[in-house]
């Protein structure tokens, strides 16, 4: 198990992976006073959290699928990417997109995160790319279902 160095400036318990087999951990809202958000707007709602990743790893900020199918509500840049070197708050963009008002308090689970390795990728400029059975083909090529 990967340790991941925290400072927790909100009062909240830390993020943790509450089954053996989740993959996120929830994130709460640690704001002074309720956020609205109304329909179709968006809002920035901080955590109080701050991570050090390793290099090689990023932090991925996912809406919960609960909020999103009761209230929807979701995280606007979903999966949004907290790179190894950034050490602010962890901020939130959730974005409502019901016709109903939603209300945000202090301590509310608002997303989850996820702790994934990636690759250093090197871009390597070419005049022409291998050919592949789907080709160029793009939105909806591979099928309506």
């Amino acid at each position: 198990m990967k340790k991941i160095k925290i400072v927790n400036s909100s009062g909240h318990p830390n993020p943790k992976l509450e089954t053996q087999g989740s993959a996120g951990a929830d994130l709460r809202a640690f704001i002074n006073d309720t956020i609205i958000i109304k329909p179709f707007e968006r809002k920035l709602i901080p955590t109080g959290l701050k991570l050090e990743l390793p290099q090689g790893y990023e932090a991925q900020v996912r809406s919960r699928s609960g909020l999103a199918l009761k209230n929807g509500i979701a995280v606007l840049n979903s999966p949004g990417t907290i790179d190894s070197d950034y050490r602010g708050d962890i901020g939130v963009i959730l974005i409502n997109l019901s016709k109903d008002i939603f209300t945000v308090n202090n301590g509310d689970r608002i997303a989850q995160i996820i702790i994934a390795k990636h690759e250093f990728p090197i871009f390597i400029e070419t005049e022409k790319l291998k050919s592949s059975d789907r080709g160029e083909s793009g939105f909806g090529s591979t099928g309506e279902n």
